[in-house]
């Protein structure tokens, strides 16, 4: 049986007062998904291009001194 099917058993045999509750804490659980992924993806593509900002910028041979 797949996570899915189990979910659907589930929410068949759920009292009809917590369906409600059930159906709020999904939307919920989409929600924050959705965010963490969005950040994820807003990070991985950011570094590359705001290290180009600094592209030729470097010089001398003391990291120090270049700071």
């Amino acid at each position: 049986m797949t996570i899915k099917e189990q979910l659907l058993q589930e929410i068949e045999t759920l009292p009809p007062e917590l369906l409600t509750e059930a159906l709020n804490f999904l939307r919920e659980i989409k929600i924050s998904h959705t965010e963490k992924q969005s950040i994820k993806n807003h990070l991985r593509g950011s570094i590359a291009e705001d290290l180009l900002e600094f592209a030729g910028t470097w010089s001398g041979n003391n990291i120090k001194e270049c700071l």
